[in-house]
C-alpha cells in the first residue's frame, strides 16, 4: 500500500505504469532502452479517496487531468526505469498531499479607524510636499 496520510492509503493495483522512450541526451543508451515511466492512475473512480479530495486533487491537477479523470504522469528525468518509477509515484503522493489539506479561507476584516487615520494623514503630508514645489503664481 502507498501511504498518502495516515488515514489515507492507495493500492498499487490501482496505478497503471508503461514505460516509453526518453528525449534528450544520452548517447546510444536512449536509442535502446524504454527508461521513462507514464504513471497514470484513475482519481475519479479511485474507491481509496474520500470526495473532497478528489474533488481538490482534480483542481490542482491542471493539465495533468484528463477529460475521463485519468491523472497523468511523465518522468523522465532519470536514467534507470527504477528511479524513474519512484520519481512519478512520489509526484503522484505529492499531489495528493496537497490535495488532502483543506485550504484556510480568508475571513473578510475592515480597516481599524487608526489605519484610516494613518493613511490620511500620509496623503496630507504628501500633498502639502507637491504643494511647496509648485512655483508661486506669476502676476
Amino acid at each position: 500500500m502507498i501511504e498518502i496520510t495516515d488515514r489515507i492509503r492507495l493500492d498499487p493495483r490501482e496505478i497503471e505504469e508503461t514505460f516509453v522512450r526518453a528525449s534528450g541526451p544520452g548517447g546510444q543508451n536512449v536509442n535502446k532502452v524504454s527508461t521513462a515511466v507514464q504513471l497514470r492512475f484513475d482519481l475519479r473512480n479511485s474507491p481509496s479517496l474520500p470526495a473532497y479530495v478528489r474533488e481538490r486533487a482534480e483542481q490542482l491537477a491542471g493539465k495533468r487531468l484528463t477529460k475521463e479523470g485519468v491523472l497523468v504522469f511523465t518522468a523522465a528525468r532519470f536514467r534507470t526505469q527504477e528511479r524513474n518509477r519512484e520519481d512519478a509515484v512520489d509526484r503522484l503522493v505529492e499531489l495528493l498531499k496537497q490535495a488532502c489539506e483543506r485550504p484556510t479561507y480568508r475571513r473578510p476584516t475592515r480597516p481599524t479607524r487608526a489605519s484610516k487615520q494613518r493613511r490620511l494623514d500620509a496623503k496630507t503630508k504628501r500633498a502639502s510636499i507637491k504643494k511647496l514645489r509648485r512655483g508661486a503664481p506669476d502676476e
